[in-house]
């Protein structure tokens, strides 16, 4: 959290409630492809789960962003100065992370 900003909310409430499902499905997805690898299924139908696993984070890293954009990084820029860098800092740590997979 940013130094110096007041956040009028952290999460907005239906932003949690729709990331908290996927979660929830993330979960069961990792259990199931948990159980795959145990049982050593075929590696076409394991790496599919995977990359379901992967869209789905996708989702939820969606989810976030759209949060700190709406919370986070509005309250930072309205407060201007060193608050506005650090937003525009994060926020390119992020893309950079994003783009290094």
């Amino acid at each position: 959290m940013a130094r110096g900003v007041t956040y009028p909310e952290n999460v907005i409430e239906d932003i949690k409630k729709r990331a908290l499902h996927r979660v929830r499905i993330l979960s069961g997805q990792l259990r199931g492809l948990e159980k795959m690898i145990e049982n050593e299924d075929y590696c076409i139908d394991m790496i599919t789960q995977s990359l379901a696993i992967q869209k789905s984070l996708g989702s939820l890293n969606k989810l976030l962003v759209e949060n700190h954009l709406r919370t986070h990084v509005t309250a930072q820029f309205e407060a201007g100065g060193d608050d506005r860098e650090r937003a525009v800092e994060e926020l390119l740590r992020v893309f950079e992370l994003s783009n290094n997979r």
